[in-house]
Order: structure tokens, then sequence, then C-alpha cells
């Protein structure tokens, strides 16, 4: 702002002021709401969602403004102030409002009433254009558009059609719709852990994460990559964003790959794929687990146990592909790292609050309380070594950073919330499961590959949350009439809703990788899509053996489903890169293809044939590579 007059200045840091301000007071707000208690769901809601929509009028601007026009500035600011008082009246009609009030049971809603509710609406839609995107928007719209004029559809879509008055007594005067499972989440558990994450990183334990990663593996082949994989994996869950692990630990991590020897498309796509990762990584998944377990009534706790075996796979998977990839351009590994030891000396009380958040989740406590206790263990942890100690200043910006980062998602899930209550308003579920089933002719492995494409297309415009939300209500029950678990179809949906971080044509964690490799976007996409194949094939896994444990099966089945993931997993990895423990001939590539189709579709007795006989070829294949010794290029760094 450097040709804005100081007055003009003046107000732009007093809007920036009070932003921090609110900030802060909303994640206190939070913190005691979520130790007390007091306030009904009927009246957190709403509270929660009124207080998000003031930051996000604050935090991001109607348009991108042109700081060198003071009066354009000041005018689309004051536009901002006037929705700003246009939701504190709607908020003080909905807050407030007499659920048992006789004439509302009998009569409806007051006028005043109802154009607080259509007016929150309308500002929600708003906040969700600028923290989301406007393919979210137009979802919304389209499903308020069915349930308003359902009845003038054909007979197979058709719905009963609802008034506008039933519509925002049904989305805002109730706990469905906007105030429904989606924003209880969010405004709760989903909070508190992205304030723990917003903690960890102003107290230097990201640091930590990521010093460590390098520690562990930066001297073996490709080191920086496999690096970025580990700490991706630790950070990933926390940081609650895919987008936001790839360019905080991509903008270290990318540089060395690429110094190492790396393609700049190659570096971007590993971070992406890896950073993507940690959204499925226990103890903290990303906001869709605990939507998950709000869905599916089922504790977090049986959640985490049964992702854990899923998600070390994906990492392998990304791993295998890291260091064959490594091989094939014969890159070595860093010099010089330091020592492991040391790294634990100066930061190993970061794992502490891990730790003991992790042990908490699966006692089954409260996971709001859970993650309020996180956020306490790790200021706590900080200030036991001076050379981590944090000032009050760092505790301010991490509410601040905390309060900011969660607002889309609060926004995303309140917007999905609508989609979800108008899929219950219309019944318009039962329909697309129908639908589904009927397309997919009955076939599992059909009705999965129609839900992919579905994920992947959700995901061009909406959040991982926002699309496995939407995804779930409509998918999940026709995966269950096809004989899938509960658990286990909500498992693959969630996974598939991932796959719009790495997939072109829009690749959203790719794109932020792309940026700091300075590569190109969509050559970026496709090699994190190449290394992020265990989003299609470990779900493919689950519908199709018994990798999602239940605990009516014996655990042979798990171990079985596990060594049939690897095989699988190994087998993809040599057919696709061309290279195992040499480069893999055009026939090896044709058989490790047909091996893995055998693995994922023949039942569990025959499966175990399968992978002994991928194991048999990689005998094969590693015999060969030591008797024809291959001399793979050398890597830039040795040139």
């Amino acid at each position: 702002m450097t040709q804005v007059s100081s007055r003009h200045t003046k107000f732009a840091n007093s809007l920036s002021l009070v932003t921090g301000l609110i900030a802060v007071l909303l994640t206190v707000f939070q913190i005691w709401q979520g130790i007390t208690a007091d306030l009904s769901a009927t009246v957190f809601r709403p509270t929660h969602l009124s207080w998000v929509l003031i930051l996000v009028f604050l935090a991001f601007p109607f348009a991108h403004i042109d700081t060198t026009s003071p009066a354009k500035y000041v005018v689309l600011r004051c536009l901002d102030i006037v929705l700003i008082i246009l939701t504190c009246w709607a908020a003080s009609r909905v807050i407030p409002f007499d659920y048992d009030d006789i004439s509302f049971l009998l009569d409806g809603l007051q006028p005043e009433d109802q154009y607080a509710g259509l007016l929150l609406i309308l500002l929600l839609l708003e906040a969700t254009r600028r923290t989301v995107g406007m393919v979210m928007v137009f979802v919304a719209v389209i499903f308020l558009s069915y349930a308003l004029f359902g009845n003038v559809l054909p007979d197979a879509i058709a719905s009963k059609g609802f008034s506008l008055e039933e519509m925002v007594r049904f989305h805002i005067y109730s706990t469905n719709g906007v105030f429904g499972a989606p924003l209880a989440i969010a405004a709760g558990v989903v909070f508190v852990f992205v304030l723990f994450g917003a903690f960890l990183q102003v107290s230097g334990a990201g640091q930590f994460f990521i010093d460590a990663a390098f520690a562990i593996a930066g001297k073996s082949k490709g080191g920086p990559a496999k690096a970025s994989v580990l700490a991706s994996a630790a950070l990933g869950s926390i940081s609650g964003s895919a987008i936001a692990n790839t360019v905080t630990t991509g903008s270290l991590t990318i540089p060395m790959m690429k110094r190492l020897g790396y393609k700049a498309e190659q570096a971007a796509g590993i971070e992406a794929a890896a950073s993507t990762g940690g959204q499925i990584m226990p103890p903290v998944m990303g906001a869709g687990a605990f939507v998950m377990a709000q869905f599916t009534g089922i504790p977090y706790s049986e959640i985490i146990l049964v992702s854990i075996a899923p998600a070390i796979l994906y990492f392998a998977c990304t791993l295998l592909y890291v260091h064959l990839m490594a091989c094939k351009l014969n890159l070595q590994g860093m010099s010089e790292t330091e020592k492991i030891g040391r790294i634990l000396q100066q930061g190993w009380h970061f794992l502490l609050p891990l730790v003991m958040i992790t042990a908490l989740l699966m006692m089954s406590y409260s996971p709001i309380l859970v993650g309020i206790a996180g956020c306490a263990a790790i200021l706590i942890a900080a200030l036991t070594r001076r050379q981590t100690k944090i000032s009050v200043r760092l505790v301010l910006e991490g509410m601040k950073e905390g309060a900011i980062l969660a607002l889309p998602i609060s926004i995303a899930c309140a917007t999905a919330g609508i989609v979800v209550g108008v899929v219950g308003q219309t019944g318009i579920g039962l329909q697309f499961t129908q639908f589904l089933t009927s397309l997919s002719g009955g076939h599992l492995w059909s009705a999965l590959l129609f839900i992919a494409i579905a994920a992947v297309i959700l995901g061009m415009g909406l959040p991982v949350t926002a699309a496995y939300i939407v995804l779930s209500v409509m998918a999940v029950p026709a995966l269950m009439e096809l004989g899938v678990p509960l658990l286990t179809a909500h498992m693959i949906v969630f996974w598939l809703s991932q796959t719009s971080n790495v997939t072109p044509p829009i690749a959203l964690a790719a794109f932020a990788g792309a940026g700091i490799a300075n590569a190109s976007p969509m050559r970026s996409a496709v090699q994190a899509f190449k290394l992020a194949q265990g989003f299609f094939l470990i779900p493919a896994m689950m519908a199709f053996s018994g990798l999602i444990w239940i605990q009516t099966e014996t655990p042979l089945i798990l171990i079985e489903s596990i060594l049939g993931c690897i095989a699988l997993i190994i087998a993809f990895s040599a057919a696709i890169e061309g290279y195992l423990f040499r480069p893999v001939p055009a026939l090896s590539r044709l058989i490790f293809l047909l091996l893995a189709a055998i693995i994922l579709f023949v039942t569990d007795d025959y499966r175990l044939i399968g992978v002994v006989c991928i194991a048999v070829l990689m005998v094969w294949e590693w015999k060969k590579s030591r008797l024809i010794p291959v001399h793979p290029p050398t890597s830039s760094l040795e040139k």
C-alpha cells in the first residue's frame, strides 16, 4: 500500500487489528465452549457461524483490491462492513430464537425471522464464494433450487417442492441444513485441532519434524524426496490442508530435490502426493474423519485403528515410487545431515503432546477436550525448554492463525450442510442410490469407478471435507446396497475424496508445488497422480478385501489383505514406473499388471497365490539385475 495516503493506511491497519482481535476472541470463545459446553446446539452453532462470517468479511475482501486507488479501497471495505452489520442483525434474530414458541409451532416463521434466515443463507453463499470458490456456491444453489422447484421436474427425479418459508425453517431454524452435523463437527472438534496445528507451527514443532525426517532419510537414495514424504506424513494431518502442507514443507524440500537431480515436475509431484497423504494419517486425519465419526456413529478411536494400516501402505507406496525414481536417475542422498540423536535431544518434548492426544483419543475421551488438552500441552512443552520458549505475542499469533485457518473449513461445512439437508428433505439420496446401482449393473468395481470419477469432478471446486460430505450422503448407501460394510463404504469415499488434490486437470496441491518448483502445473499434476496411486489402489482393496478390519473377522483376513495390498502396490509400481531392481522388460510389466488385477478381484483364498507369483517375479528380476549389471544415467550432481 505504498501509494495509499496515510489516512487510508491507518484505516487498513485498523481493520487488520480488529480482524486479529476478533479472531483471538473467537478462539477464546471456542475453548470456553469446549470446556464448559454451556450453550445448546441451537445457540452455539449460529453463534459460531455468525462469528465466522464476520471474520470472513474482514479477512477475505470482497474482491482483489487495487491498493493504489484509496477511494476504491475504502468503498469496497465499507461494503464488507455493511455485510458485517447485516450478519449481526440476522444473528440477533436467529441466535435467541424461541423454538418452543406456540406461534412458531402452529403458524411457522414470522416475516422478520424469515427475512433474517434468508439473509443468513445469502451471506453464507457470499462467504463461500470468497473462501471456497464459486463451484461450491453453484452446488448449493442447484440443491436449493431442486428443493424449491423439484415438483416441476420429470417424475424420475421429481420431489415435493417446498416453499421458501419451509426451506428457511428447515435449513436455519433447526439443527438440520446449515446448522447440521457438518457444521457441528467444524465448530467443535475440527476448530480445536486446527488450533493445535497452529500452535505446533508457532512453537517450532513443525521445523522439528522436518529436521527429523531429513536426519532419518536424507542420506539414502533420493534422500530429500523421502524426507519430504516422512515430514508430510507427520505434519499433514495436523495442518488440516494438503495445500498448506505442500507450501510449508515444500518450500524446503522441493529446492533440495531439484538440486539433487529430480526434475522440477517430479519434485512438485512428490511433495503434493506426500502432503495429500497427510490427510489420511492417524491420529488426526483432517476434518473429514471427524465428520465420518458423526455420520457413522462409530467412535473416532475405532476409525483411527482401522486407518493405521491403510495409511502406512499409502506412504509405503509413495516411498517406493520415490525410491524407483531415484534408482532410475541414479540419484544419491545428501552428503551431510544432522544426527537424529541431536535433533531428538533438542526437540523430543514436541513428541509428548502428540503421544498424549493419541492416547486420549484411543481411550475414547471427548475429541474436543482432547484437542484443547493438546493445545495446552504443546504450549507447556514449548515453555519447558529455553530454545523453544515462546512469548505471549506468539501465543496470540497462534490463536489468530488457528481461527483464520478454520474459516474455510467452517464455511465449507455449513454450505455442505445445505446439500445434506436437501438430500434428507427431498429423498433424492435414495434416487441417486438406485441410479448408481442401476448404472453399475450391480457390479461393485464399476460403482467404485463412477464414485472415483465423481470424487475427482467434485474435488475440482470443493474442498476435500465438503467433497466427502456431499459424496458420502449420495454414494455410501449405494456401496452398502452392493454389500460393502458401513465403515468401509465411508472410508472408501473419504479416501477417494482426497484424489482431487493430485488428479489432473485441476490438482490444487500439485499446482501449489509447481509454483514453488517453477514447474509446469499440468506436468506436476501428472507426476503427483502417478505417485498417489495409493489413493485409488488402496480403496479398491478396502472394497474387495478385509483391509478395513471388522472385529467379527479373524486377524488372518487382515494379514492376507495387507500382504495382498503390498504385492498390488509393488506390481503397479514396477509396471508403471518400468523399474524395479533394473529396467523392467515389457513382458514383465504386462505380467505385473495381470497379477495386480488378479490380486484385486479374486477372493481371499486365491489372493495369496497372486502374492506368491509376484514374489517369484520379483526374485527373478532381482537375479537378472545381479547377472546383467545396469548402468543408469548419473545425476546432475555427479556430472
